[in-house]
């Protein structure tokens, strides 16, 4: 048997998509899709039933009818690329400057949900190729809602990693301003006004919130502490990832400091101002290895890092857990630990504010809170224990990043995977084709 008859031996063929449609469901951990075995039998040996009833079989020299073939090229990617998107990879976009220098705005990435395990769709009833958003629509049905469950992965999320998840605030949007906190307009401004001005609200399964993307610098069971704008966990300090930057006050002598120097940099322009009345740029971030070159330019005359001094002034502070009593601030915040699967916490009126979004939203218990007790599920509660890990994630563009800082823990259940390649970069302030990042061209993150 020579390899043309192996390869179009019916039986082999049987045999090889078995075997790999079995790994498939074991993966998957649900044996009722085992019945699915039958179609492949069908499809490859018996073909009784026509189960791509779309695809027209064309005998020999007929024309083919371009309008069906179209469709099934169609309706063929549609499949493919769905179920390499749940299982294997998604593609995604760097909206913002929050993780430069490592990731920059206009970086489109490969996703690999192979890393941490993909999540099983708890929203399956989905318009291919969208997540939340389609024509100014939710493009998503919640007639069928699933439990959460992640399939096996190659490792859990790691200290240092970059990781891509469900933004936890995104599960009410201002329709008129999708992109902000709705919590935080409710902070500061009132429920009532932020609804008016920017309602009505969206609700959003968790699987169907926004996606960002951070460093995480803190996993469960960690103790986060953040000094000078550094962090230190359990007592030691972060490495110095290269992308990580912090805002500067730079003064010159009177002048701006050349554009192709700022560019050769590797600085964001677009966030770059010149104030005439410092002389200087106000703020200007800059990595470890950005620094020294900086103060080394004869124009510059000084360097001054933008930290907010601890304790925070005044009461009210956007900074978690956002009580005005810890009185920490972006640069200085903490100790915080990290909320750990199985571990057991007192409950006071003092930390229930850390806790509280965890144990109502998260982890889907009614919370309730008399002058006198804790009640949990209607039962006094003392203590607490966790039902899941958690994360604390924050950009490496450290001044410029809406992060844990801001709206707490990230839960395991909102982890979508790690970036692993750039396939494209694009500058959105430079024209076609200088806008293109060559250099950045099918790059391993």
């Amino acid at each position: 048997m020579n390899w043309k008859d192996l390869i179009t031996n019916k039986w082999l063929k049987l045999g090889f998509w078995s075997l790999l449609y079995i790994a498939w469901v074991i993966w998957l951990g649900n044996y009722w899709w085992l019945l699915g075995l039958g179609i492949i039998f069908d499809l490859i040996i018996t073909k009784k039933v026509k189960w791509l009833f779309w695809k027209k079989e064309y005998k020999e020299g007929e024309k083919h009818n371009v309008w069906l073939d179209w469709l099934d090229a169609i309706i063929f990617a549609v499949v493919v690329v769905t179920f390499v998107n749940i299982f294997f990879f998604q593609a995604f976009k760097i909206p913002s400057s929050s993780m430069e220098s490592t990731l920059y705005t206009g970086d489109h990435l490969f996703v690999s949900k192979l890393t941490y395990g993909p999540r099983v769709p708890q929203t399956p009833l989905t318009i291919p190729f969208t997540h939340n958003v389609a024509f100014g629509k939710e493009s998503y049905f919640t007639l069928i809602q699933n439990k959460y469950r992640r399939l096996k992965g190659f490792r859990s999320v790691k200290r240092g990693d970059i990781v891509v998840f469900c933004f936890p605030n995104g599960d009410t949007v201002l329709s008129k301003r999708p992109a902000d906190d709705y919590y935080a307009w409710v902070r500061t401004s009132g429920r009532e006004y932020a609804i008016e001005h920017f309602g009505p609200v969206i609700v959003r399964p968790a699987d169907k919130k926004d996606h960002y993307v951070k460093r995480c610098v803190a996993v469960a069971g960690d103790t986060l502490v953040v000094k000078d704008g550094l962090v230190w966990v359990n007592g030691e300090k972060e490495p110095d990832y290269p992308g990580r930057q912090l805002t500067y006050k730079v003064t010159t002598t009177g002048s701006r400091i050349n554009q192709r120097v700022l560019e050769e940099l590797g600085l964001n322009l677009s966030e770059l101002s010149f104030d005439p009345r410092l002389p200087g740029y106000p703020w200007m971030s800059l990595t470890a290895e950005m620094l020294p070159r900086v103060k080394a330019l004869q124009i510059v005359t000084d360097v001054t890092p933008n930290l907010e001094p601890f304790p925070a002034m005044g009461q009210d502070t956007d900074i978690f857990p956002f009580t005005g009593k810890t009185r920490w601030t972006r640069d200085y915040f903490g100790p915080l630990w990290i909320p750990k699967k199985g571990a057991t916490v007192t409950l006071t009126r003092e930390n229930l504010p850390l806790y509280e979004r965890i144990i109502c939203t998260y982890e889907g218990n009614q919370l309730e809170v008399t002058p006198e007790r804790i009640l949990i599920n209607g039962q006094e509660a003392t203590t607490y224990t966790f039902k899941q890990d958690y994360y604390f994630m924050m950009g490496d563009n450290r001044h410029n990043s809406l992060d844990s800082r801001y709206w707490g823990f990230v839960p395991e259940d909102h982890v979508v995977g790690t970036p692993s390649i750039i396939w494209l970069s694009t500058d959105a302030s430079k024209a076609f084709p200088g806008s293109i990042r060559w250099k950045r061209f099918l790059k391993i993150v």
